[in-house]
C-alpha cells in the first residue's frame, strides 16, 4: 500500500493528514479494546471507594479533564463514594503528597502520545512508592514509548495501544488526543460502541466542510476566545493551547465557562476577537451557554462569534455550526468532534501567520516531547 505524501508545510504538512484521518482511526480504537480490557477494568472498578485519577500534561491533561464527568457520573451508578478527578501529571510530580492519598485505592489513568514526557513516568512511579492499592490504565499512540513498556506485563497495569497512524508526528496532538478520549470514554463511560459511527460521521461533516473554517482564519484575527461548560471547559482549554502552540504564541487565546467569563474575563474582547463557543447538550446547561452568545454578538457582531452545536439554535440569535447524528450524546462524547474544528481552525490560522505547523517552533524554543525537566526523588 503506498503511504499518501506529505502536504508541504504551506498546504498543512503532515497535521492536516493526521486531523483528516480521524474518522477511520476512531473507527479502530473502537475495535482495539478486547475482553481482557474490559475484565481488568471491571474488577478494579468494582471496588469500594475507589479513586479514580485522570492524567497527563498539557493536552493530555486536558482529556482527562473532559472525560472526568462522564467517568463519575458512570461509576457512581455502581458505587456512590466513587470519586473521578482530572489531575494533572505536572502537578503530581511538583507536590506528591496534595495530591496522592496513600490509603485511597486508585486508579491512575494516564494519557501520553508518546509515553515519553518525563512527568508522566514520574507521576506513574510515585504512585506506586506512595499509594498502597493502585492500578494503572495506560493509554498511548507509541509502542516504543518509555511509559507503555514500563507497564507492560504489570498485574496491576493494563496498556492500551492506538492506532499506530495516531502516532502523531506533527508538533500539536490531534488524532492522538481524541482517539485517546474516545478509547477512556469507551472502557469507562457511557460512551457505546455504537456511538463511533455516528461520531465518525459528524466528524467526517467538519472535514467536508474545511474550507469555511479556513475562511475564519482568513481574517486573521489577533485574539481567539473559546467558551464551554461542564467537560467542554476542558475542549476550550485544549482549543485555546492547539491554536497557541500552532501559531507559536504569536496569537492571544484565553478560555473559560461561559458564566465565568463574565467575571472580569470578558475585558478580553475587542475588534479584532473571534469567539468560539461551543454550546453543551444539556437542556439546563445550555440555556447560559445561549445567553453568552447572545451577549457577545450584541457586542462584537454576528459574524464575530462562531457557535458549535449538535441541534439549532434559535432563529434570533444567528447561524449556528450544527453537527448532525450526535443527539442524545453527552457532552464528554461531543467534545471529539467539536475537537476536529478546533484543530482545523488552528492549523488554518497557522499557516495564515506563516507558520510551519509540523514545527512552529523551528529553532527548538518548544518542543514535541517536553525535554529539560530534572525529576526529583522524593523527600519524606
Amino acid at each position: 500500500m503506498t503511504a499518501t505524501p506529505i502536504p508541504a508545510q504551506e498546504d498543512g504538512g503532515a497535521t492536516i493528514l493526521e486531523i483528516g484521518q480521524q474518522p477511520d482511526a476512531w473507527r479502530e480504537v473502537a475495535a482495539t479494546i478486547d475482553d481482557h480490557a474490559v475484565a481488568f477494568l471491571r474488577d478494579v472498578t468494582s471496588r469500594p471507594d475507589l479513586r479514580v485519577i485522570l492524567t497527563g500534561a498539557g493536552s493530555s491533561a486536558f482529556a482527562g479533564t473532559i472525560a472526568a464527568p462522564a467517568l463519575r457520573r458512570h461509576l457512581s451508578r455502581h458505587d456512590r463514594h466513587a470519586r473521578v478527578e482530572a489531575i494533572p501529571t505536572t502537578s503530581i510530580v511538583a507536590s506528591p503528597l496534595d495530591h496522592l492519598e496513600p490509603h485511597t485505592p486508585t486508579l491512575l489513568i494516564s494519557f501520553g502520545r508518546s509515553g515519553n514526557s518525563p512527568e508522566s513516568l514520574a507521576t506513574t512511579a510515585l504512585a506506586d512508592e506512595l499509594v498502597d492499592d493502585i492500578w494503572h490504565l495506560i493509554l498511548t499512540c507509541d509502542r516504543d514509548g518509555e511509559l507503555g513498556r514500563a507497564h507492560t506485563g504489570r498485574v496491576n497495569s493494563l496498556v492500551v495501544y492506538m492506532p499506530a497512524r495516531t502516532n502523531d508526528t506533527g508538533f500539536a496532538m490531534t488524532s492522538s488526543l481524541t482517539s485517546m478520549l474516545l478509547s477512556c470514554l469507551l472502557m469507562l463511560g457511557d460512551t457505546d460502541r455504537r456511538d463511533v459511527e455516528a461520531l465518525a460521521q459528524a466528524a467526517q461533516y467538519v472535514i467536508d466542510r474545511h474550507a469555511d473554517i479556513r475562511s475564519l482564519a482568513q481574517a486573521k484575527k489577533q485574539r481567539f476566545v473559546y467558551l464551554g461548560s461542564g467537560p467542554l471547559v476542558g475542549l476550550a482549554r485544549e482549543s485555546a493551547l492547539k491554536l497557541l502552540e500552532l501559531t507559536a504564541g504569536e496569537v492571544v487565546t484565553y478560555f473559560d465557562s461561559p458564566l465565568g467569563f463574565r467575571h472580569g474575563p470578558k475585558s478580553v474582547l475587542d475588534a479584532d476577537t473571534l469567539a468560539v463557543v461551543y454550546l453543551s447538550t444539556d437542556p439546563h446547561t445550555r440555556r447560559y451557554d445561549l445567553d453568552m452568545v447572545a451577549e457577545i454578538r450584541g457586542q462584537l457582531g454576528t459574524e464575530s462569534v462562531v457557535v458549535l452545536s449538535t441541534e439549532p439554535v434559535p432563529d434570533d440569535l444567528g447561524p449556528a455550526v450544527v453537527l448532525p447524528g450526535l443527539v442524545g450524546l453527552d457532552d464528554s462524547t461531543v467534545a471529539v468532534v467539536y475537537l476536529v474544528f478546533a484543530q482545523y481552525l488552528a492549523l488554518f490560522t497557522s499557516l495564515e501567520y506563516g507558520k510551519t505547523p509540523d514545527n512552529p517552533f523551528p529553532a527548538g524554543e518548544v518542543s514535541r516531547v517536553v525535554r529539560g525537566v530534572t525529576i526529583y526523588p522524593m523527600e519524606r
